[in-house]
């Protein structure tokens, strides 16, 4: 399933969502593209691209996202970088990438070790901050929009506690737990709500808030039967997203 993280570096909140990267889950895949500014494409330096590599990457591609790709596992013997950067460019060229998408900046990495570089040998193999700077640097910030909040859900988690917890990002406006809101189901249907919890993404924690801002995302509790593609939105001037694929 996909789980969400965030992290600060050089002043700048990220927020990092870990797609799964089967087909089989195509509709959760989508879900969370359409979350997302940019995406890090992540190939194993020794077996290239998969089907599910095609499959993430082509969802990401359609939705105009900003690629950066990381040749993991640099450090197995039996990597081939040169060769797997080749068959990556010919994927981008297949998907029929616009000319800003072909553009994309390549790390050579190792997870396993937490080292990320621009070098193909691996230069220095004791930081992740390459990585950093690339996403800070080509990954644009998201853009924001003034005017009555617009929150749409587009992964549900559950606790035993609080129960149906929805998770999207805010696309126009601030979430504020102080002002009215309503939810507008994929139907058209109004439901008039009270959020009980408005949580952020703090590290691999959630740490409760008063106000999200535009662009962000976040996990807000308290609203029976929230579903995906649920428009949270203001009471006074109510307005829904086009649905997203369920």
């Amino acid at each position: 399933l996909a789980k969400n993280i965030s992290v600060k570096y050089k002043g700048v909140k990220i927020n990092i969502i870990d797609t799964p990267g089967h087909s089989d889950f195509g509709g959760q895949v989508e879900r969370v593209l359409n979350m997302a500014d940019g995406v890090l494409l992540l190939v194993d330096a020794a077996e290239g691209p998969l089907p599910q590599t095609r499959f993430v990457l082509d969802k990401a591609l359609r939705l105009k996202l900003h690629p950066i790709v990381i040749i993991n596992k640099i450090d197995r013997p039996d990597g081939r970088p040169k060769e797997v950067l080749d068959k990556i460019i010919e994927l981008f060229l297949e998907l029929n990438a616009h000319d800003h998408q072909l553009n994309f900046p390549v790390l050579y990495a190792s997870g396993r070790e937490g080292w990320a570089s621009t070098e193909p040998d691996g230069g220095k193999r004791n930081t992740i901050t390459p990585l950093m700077d690339a996403i800070i640097n080509s990954i644009p910030a998201p853009v924001t929009k003034e005017g009555p909040v617009q929150m749409q859900v587009s992964t549900l988690d559950y606790s035993d506690y609080v129960g149906r917890i929805g998770i999207g990002r805010v696309y126009r406006g601030n979430l504020d737990m102080s002002k009215p809101i309503v939810v507008i189901k994929r139907n058209g249907e109004k439901q008039q709500a009270q959020l009980k919890q408005l949580l952020t993404f703090e590290g691999i924690e959630r740490k409760e808030t008063q106000v999200v801002q535009c662009g962000d995302l976040c996990a807000v509790v308290g609203i029976e039967k929230i579903d995906i593609s649920d428009t949270i939105t203001d009471a006074l001037e109510p307005e829904s997203l086009p649905p997203i694929s369920v």
